[in-house]
Order: C-alpha cells, then structure tokens, then sequence
C-alpha cells in the first residue's frame, strides 16, 4: 500500500482522482529534453512520471525575445526578456496571475476534442498571465499547443514516446502534447490533463521572461548531467509546478475550473517519481502548493531556495 499523502487534509474538498498506471520511462531531465542555446528549450513533461532525463545543446536558437502585445508596458518601455534568475522582474513583489474565466469544451478521446481542450485551456492560462507578464514588462508571445508529433520541429527531433508524454518548445512557442501519449498517460483524468499544459505554460513563461536563457547560461555541460547541471535542472522543473499551481489559484471557481477540479490538479504534481532532476514527491508537491497558496510569483523563487528544497 503506498504511504498517505501528507498534503491530504488540505485536499478535502477533491473528490478522489483516478490514478493512471506510472509507465516505465527513463526520461525527465528539463522536463524530458531539454534544447537551451540562448533562450530555445525544448521540455517534455513528467508531472508524475519520469525519474531520469538529459539533454542537448541545438544550433540556430530563437532568442525568446518576440513580443505578442502592441505598443509599450505600463513602463513605457518596450517589453524585453531578462536574463535573470531570483532578479528576474517577474519574481517581484506584488504580481501574479489575473483571473481568467476558462471555458474548456468536453474532454473527449478524438484528437480534435483533446485539440479544442488543450487550445482553450491555453488561451486562459494565456489571458491570465498576460498581467503579470506586461506588470514585469517582459514578452507576452502567445504558446501553441499541438496534439501531433513532428518529426522535427524548432528545437531539433522530437523525443519518443518512451520518452515523454509531452513537452515544450521554445523554439516555435509550442507546447506538444501527442493524442496517443496523453490519453495513455492521463485517460480523461481532466485534473492530469490541466496540471501537464498548465505546468509546460510554466515552461512557456520562464522563456518569455528570460528565465530560461539565464538557466541555460549556468549549466557547466552540453549533456547537462553533472550534479550542478541537475540542480539548476530540478530548479526550473519545481518553478514550472509553481508556476502551473499559480494559475489554477487565479482560476478556481470560476468556469469549467471549480475549485475541487483545482485541488485535484495541484495534487497531481505530488503523485511524481523522486527523480534527480525533478526533485523528490515531497518537493514536487510541496512547490505547486507554494504557488497554490502564496498567489503570487515571488513564491515560486525556486532559485533563492536553498539546495534542500529543491533535492
């Protein structure tokens, strides 16, 4: 029997969420793989799966520094990525996620319908951390996201199916969630599906900001595999649980997304492998629950933390 999850009493109110069978796949490194020169990543997720990863350097980077607004911030300077990591403009006090109403269409098994899901979920994550991006004065380009796998896309090969479920691309701004991985990983379980886009949009906004391209710039390998490179590793993997568990915070209750629903995703990030990139259950978990409470990005500054919270 596994052991009680310690996080249970704050979880009352989730009805029970059917647990898909863990698949035995030695992937997870930045998410999976990991494509960073400058500011280009490719992540594959492992919310609560993989327990091993790499990755690999890539030629010709998108720099990440696109802008999907008009005009200038509330700054009245145009809005630019920081190459920053606890400086980062986004970390500052006083910003978070706006509300955003989703309005998600039934989850269904066809392609399009997961398509029509993904799109509308990402258009709220979209709409709710577009405030806090422009209050960072930092990009807002828009994410994509692809139920198809390419061959190739911006950020080189794409992984295989025993090694991601699903993935981030910044080299296209894309987030790829493969129909068949998905629904072999997640079934309908609409609270897994909600926690992987909503934690690969995490990804999404670590490029956007510059956070990404700061992260690249401190890994000491083009395999990043030494202890030090993994650290920085399971710094961006527990940012983007926060990140994830942020806009479900600003979301709850209102839409398809009640609050129960929400209580449900957050918990999803704590049903994970211990995994030396990811960082061990208990950190996942306890991550997405700093952004679930605290409200706003300061409480994701993965990278102020000391090393025995990001282990």
């Amino acid at each position: 029997m596994p052991e009680p999850n310690p996080w249970a009493p704050n979880w009352a109110a989730a009805p029970p969420v059917p647990i898909a069978p863990p698949r035995n796949r030695l992937w997870g490194a930045v998410a999976g793989v990991m494509i960073v020169v400058l500011a280009m990543s490719l992540i594959a997720a492992t919310i609560p799966r993989r327990v091993d990863g790499r990755a690999f350097a890539a030629q010709g980077a998108d720099t990440g520094r696109a802008y999907g607004g008009t005009g200038s911030t509330s700054t009245g300077k145009p809005p630019a990525a920081v190459p920053e990591l606890a400086g980062n403009p986004l970390l500052a006090e006083g910003i978070s996620p706006g509300p955003a109403t989703c309005s998600l269409p039934d989850l269904g098994r066809a392609a399009e319908q997961l398509k029509a899901y993904y799109q509308a979920l990402a258009e709220c994550l979209e709409q709710s951390w577009r405030p806090a991006l422009e209050k960072a004065n930092e990009p807002t380009l828009t994410a994509t996201v692809s139920v198809t796998l390419p061959e190739h896309s911006a950020c080189g090969k794409a992984p295989t199916e025993n090694e991601a479920v699903a993935y981030y691309c910044g080299g296209d701004a894309t987030i790829y969630a493969p129909t068949d991985w998905m629904l072999a990983d997640a079934g309908l379980n609409k609270a897994r599906h909600i926690a992987t886009i909503a934690h690969e949009y995490g990804h999404h906004v670590q490029r956007e900001s510059g956070i990404l391209s700061a992260a690249a710039d401190k890994m000491t390998s083009p395999n990043e595999d030494s202890a030090a490179d993994k650290e920085v590793v399971r710094r961006i993997e527990l940012q983007a649980n926060c990140f994830g568990a942020l806009f479900l915070a600003a979301v709850a209750g209102s839409g398809s997304v009640s609050r129960s629903l929400a209580n449900a995703a957050v918990a999803d990030y704590g049903r994970a492998n211990d995994s030396d990139t990811h960082g061990s259950r208990a950190h996942q978990l306890a991550w997405a629950k700093a952004g679930y409470d605290g409200k706003a990005t300061k409480a994701c500054d993965t990278w102020s933390a000391p090393v025995t919270e990001v282990g």
